[in-house]
């Protein structure tokens, strides 16, 4: 699913015009960003958490050359479902 497709479900189901229904879906996005890059826990009642984690630096290897590298320490986004979608899913 992408977005285009989100936007004919909520142009669908909802009966806004699709100008409206992109508008929605779009400020929907910016919001979940914007908490997001502040570090904020994205919680989506029977759907799941999306979650920003800190990941420290470390040492990695390069698979080709076997060469040492070190890896950057970087924030990395996480999904875990609810009950409910896995319930549903299964």
């Amino acid at each position: 699913m992408t977005k285009i497709d989100i936007i004919q479900n909520v142009y669908e189901k909802l009966g806004f015009s699709k100008k409206d229904s992109a508008e929605i879906v779009e400020t929907i996005f910016e919001l979940m960003k914007d908490k997001l890059s502040q570090g904020e826990k994205v919680k989506i009642s029977g759907f799941g958490n999306f979650v920003v984690k800190e990941k420290r630096s470390r040492r990695g290897r390069n698979p080709q050359t076997g060469e040492e590298i070190s890896i950057t320490a970087r924030r990395v986004l996480t999904f875990k479902s609810s009950q409910v979608l896995r319930k549903a899913l299964n």
